[in-house]
């Protein structure tokens, strides 16, 4: 970590992006994407590779992530993989640790160690469809942030307070997102 790039972050690159999307709004337009391939039983693979962003197509990445995800054999799967629960919470955990560490540098504050624990609790009556009345999602997510830094306790609250305020993860799970399933034959 050097002065110029405080908790690992490029603090006048990120100015610069600011100021480029404040001048012009369209540079903030997204899109990410995946392909997810079923396997057999629970085991899926996504791949994850390009992805549209500052007004083009983003070619930066020369070969695909690919992620593996199964469910364990309690569940009937074959422990290939993280399940989508687990998946859904390691990406809301990424999210909110870059934001912290973004928004830490911007504001000068050290992070020095950062580890976020992450719990969801699920009722399994809702996803095998045994009550009308339990969600099949997460009842409850409980994320614990444990920060090593010589900034104050204060600062830091005040640091995770907005974070959680501007994490596009955290927004997705906290607030309906529109999703749309489209069925189309393969052949």
């Amino acid at each position: 970590m050097t002065e110029s790039h405080p908790n690992g972050v490029d603090v006048q690159q990120l100015g610069a992006t600011i100021e480029a999307v404040k001048a012009d709004p369209a540079l903030a337009n997204f899109q990410f994407r995946a392909n997810t391939e079923w396997q057999s039983g629970a085991h899926v693979q996504t791949r994850i590779q390009g992805f549209h962003g500052v007004k083009q197509e983003d070619t930066s990445r020369s070969t695909p992530f690919l992620l593996e995800g199964d469910e364990p054999p309690v569940l009937l799967g074959a422990n290939q993989g993280a399940n989508a629960v687990e998946l859904l919470l390691a990406g809301l955990t990424a999210c909110l640790s870059v934001g912290i560490a973004y928004n830490a540098a911007a504001r000068g504050i050290e992070i020095q160690e950062m580890r976020l624990d992450i719990s969801g609790d699920i009722d399994l009556h809702g996803f095998l469809g045994l009550s009308d009345t339990i969600r099949p999602g997460c009842q409850s997510i409980d994320v614990t942030a444990r920060i090593k830094s010589p900034a104050p306790d204060s600062a830091i609250a005040e640091l995770l307070e907005y974070v959680q305020s501007t994490s596009p993860v955290m927004d997705m799970v906290r607030n309906p997102t529109p999703v749309h399933l489209t069925f189309f034959p393969i052949g």
